[in-house]
């Protein structure tokens, strides 16, 4: 991988790792492009664990508040400590269905999912249910005060569909939660916070692909530029999002979607594996 092919694709997961247009689906379309095709999910991983990072410090504020009122809620049962509690809580509920229907569903499909027909279908559903939501549901009211399990356990299947490439993860989960009555803020706040686990726990689960050629075929140098600029442009990418959402410009993504899945369908062929 030149620095070049590096950088492009620092921006690519960056830039969509936060929009609701799927990361994972433009980092394939794009390693096809390049006439790469990488077996696995390592590289895809790698680069996310840029973006975890991003919103670790762009919400560490947020996160903290979490982290501290989940653990003081077994000491100190007062409110404020009691929302942060269940608030956790509900992040480890849907992490948990993530994690147990995902590896059963990325297992079912592993072999087709990469192919540009089905990025094509998958990234139609995507501008499908962004149209859906932008013209025929009002945005909710509720907090993280008011949410509950059904809640969680809704956005946890949806955020499970996003292991198919060309599902976005930020567009299942901000459209459900919109769709279950959370207010943009609570929504978006839910749906970054989710990711953290998601990814640290994939990484795990990704460390075996990690070897020694996977490091000497892309090469380190490439590799760690690659990574810095994803983070950088994850921290745009949130920015981007919560500004969107603020506007109410979901539509223009929506057929973004379906531009793109045009394109991959009709001019982005299949390349045999790289390593």
């Amino acid at each position: 991988m030149t620095i070049f092919e590096a950088i492009i694709f620092g921006i690519v997961q960056g830039i969509t790792e936060f929009l609701p247009i799927s990361s994972t689906a433009h980092i394939i379309i794009v390693e096809l492009l390049f006439g790469y095709n990488f077996p696995g999910l390592a590289f895809e991983i790698f680069l996310h664990i840029a973006s975890v990072f991003a919103v670790m410090f762009y919400f560490r504020q947020e996160l903290w508040a979490v982290i501290t009122g989940f653990l003081l809620y077994f000491r100190e049962k007062n409110a404020e400590n009691r929302v942060q509690f269940l608030f956790g809580l509900y992040i480890i509920i849907a992490t948990a269905i993530t994690g147990g229907l995902g590896l059963i569903l990325q297992s079912q499909v592993a072999e087709v999912m990469k192919t540009p027909p089905f990025i094509a279908a998958a990234l139609l559903v995507t501008g499908t249910a962004l149209v859906f939501i932008e013209r025929f549901k009002q945005y909710g009211n509720r907090r993280e005060e008011n949410m509950t399990f059904i809640d969680s356990i809704l956005v946890g299947l949806a955020q499970t569909v996003s292991v198919l490439p060309g599902i976005s993860r930020s567009g299942a989960t901000v459209i459900a939660g919109l769709w279950l009555g959370l207010d943009r803020n609570t929504a978006v706040r839910y749906s970054f916070l989710l990711v953290i686990p998601v990814i640290l726990g994939s990484t795990v689960l990704a460390m075996g692909e990690m070897t020694s050629d996977f490091w000497f075929a892309l090469g380190t140098g490439p590799l760690i530029i690659s990574f810095i600029i994803s983070f950088v442009f994850s921290l745009i990418g949130i920015v981007w999002l919560i500004d969107f959402l603020k506007k109410g410009r979901l539509i223009y993504i929506a057929v973004y979607c379906y531009v793109l899945a045009i394109f991959v369908y009709l001019f982005v062929q299949e390349v045999p594996p790289t390593i």
